[in-house]
């Protein structure tokens, strides 16, 4: 009896399994979605940008920038500056009208002596005889011309530098974009094989699954790199001072920079303009004698007075010198002294700042020349073993030794690995473009 119900139980226990068992499968079973419909990315749009080399695009931005335009205008108001303290130093003519009514005639005794209508004219010339202050004024202006001179070249040269590097970037988002092209078009091609062989019974549906995702993740960085490119333009296109964006030519050449110090010092615009800053800050200070010092005027002045009046006859003449000698004016002049003495410090203290700026600029550029050359290499070695190992990939699946996941794998190694020596060329051009800058040869 109990082996009987054992066999019994046993038996309707295995019909509930079988019972139920196609039920499980199906629900367990995960659906298969389709594909989705994969768009083939537009190439670029639009009207074609002007290309323009790297020596155009810089003459370009310091003629049409707004900062060039403004450091240009700074020299124009330096020199006016300049014109204004030269002309405390120089003759004045000055003529002075004078129309007076009184409510009547002045009288003394039976005489007039100041009418009721009187016209009164004067020329006054005025003539700097001894004036060291004013004197030192205009020579400070001129040095302080100088110096506005070097600072607007600088700026000038800090805004070719950004133009240049505008430039350079370009030239690396446009192989990156080509670099993306070709990563699609070798997506798509394994696509079509693994869907070619799925659809005819050989593949699998896992190995086309795959390849379109990868087709897919390749076109969205596809159309991203479209829209870094076409920032790039716009921006340079801005820095160039055109209402429009600007392409540039493939490639550039930068020729080998100096590492010559003295040569840096003597030709980089920043060491320069902090040089004549601190020539002119000097200057001044030791000009500060003549705050102390006395001024004296020659001036003429020939009049015309009528009616005549007993003290003025209806013409003549008068001649004067006038000593202007300060004595106590509160402690201003010292004041002066101590300030000039902090700004002369300041001014030293940048230009000993930029000089040993300058020769660490000059090491740091030129091991960064090296280091990029050697990084270059060692990239486009890497490049080349990616895509050899993306053809053997290849062979592989389509001999049916492997699956595509060693495909897809050697395919996004090869777009990386391009990519790196994209990188590492820009290092390069950038960092050749720094040694022109630290060596002052550029632009």
């Amino acid at each position: 009896m109990r082996r009987g119900y054992r066999r019994s139980a046993v038996g309707f226990l295995g019909l509930l399994v079988i019972g139920w068992a196609p039920k499980a499968q199906a629900q367990d079973k995960p659906a298969i979605r389709p594909i989705p419909q994969l768009m083939e990315v537009a190439p670029e749009t639009g009207q074609a940008a002007e290309k323009i080399s790297l020596t155009e695009a810089v003459r370009r931005a310091l003629a049409r920038n707004p900062t060039a335009v403004v450091a240009m205008q700074e020299i124009r108001r330096a020199d006016a500056l300049l014109v204004e303290a030269r002309a405390v130093s120089m003759p004045s003519l000055m003529v002075n009208g004078l129309l007076t009514r009184l409510d009547a005639n002045r009288v003394f005794g039976t005489n007039v002596i100041s009418a009721q209508n009187q016209q009164a004219a004067n020329l006054l010339l005025n003539v700097p005889l001894v004036a060291p202050r004013s004197w030192t004024q205009w020579s400070e202006a001129s040095a302080g011309f100088e110096s506005t001179k070097a600072t607007s070249e600088d700026t000038r040269r800090t805004l070719a530098v950004t133009t240049a590097r505008a430039y350079l970037a370009i030239i690396s988002l446009k192989r990156q974009v080509d670099i993306n092209a070709r990563s699609v078009a070798n997506d798509r091609s394994h696509y079509d094989y693994t869907h070619t062989r799925f659809a005819g019974g050989v593949g699998n549906r896992v190995d086309e699954v795959r390849a379109a995702q990868q087709l897919a993740a390749d076109q969205a960085l596809f159309s991203a790199s479209f829209t870094s490119l076409a920032r790039a333009r716009e921006a340079l296109g801005v820095l160039l001072g055109e209402d429009k964006p600007v392409d540039t030519f493939d490639d550039v050449s930068l020729p080998d920079g100096s590492t010559n110090f003295d040569d840096a010092a003597s030709r980089r615009q920043d060491v320069l303009a902090a040089k004549a800053r601190a020539l002119t800050a000097e200057k001044i200070r030791k000009d500060s004698w003549t705050d102390f010092m006395p001024a004296l005027n020659g001036q003429f002045q020939p009049f015309f007075q009528h009616p005549k009046t007993l003290t003025l006859p209806e013409t003549g003449w008068q001649a004067f010198l006038v000593l202007s000698f300060p004595l106590v004016e509160g402690g201003i002049r010292v004041g002066q002294k101590r300030e000039r003495d902090a700004l002369l410090a300041e001014a030293r203290a940048q230009y000993d700042g930029l000089l040993r700026q300058t020769r660490s600029d000059l090491r740091v550029a030129a091991e960064e020349v090296r280091r990029a050359d050697e990084a270059m290499r060692s990239a486009q070695a890497a490049a080349d073993l990616a895509h050899q190992a993306l053809d053997l990939a290849n062979l592989a699946y389509h001999a049916g030794a492997t699956t595509n996941i060693e495909v897809i794998d050697a395919e996004r190694r090869a777009r990386d690995a391009d990519s790196a020596v994209v990188i590492a060329e820009d290092n390069v051009r950038q960092a050749r473009l720094d040694l022109l800058v630290a060596a002052g040869q550029f632009p």
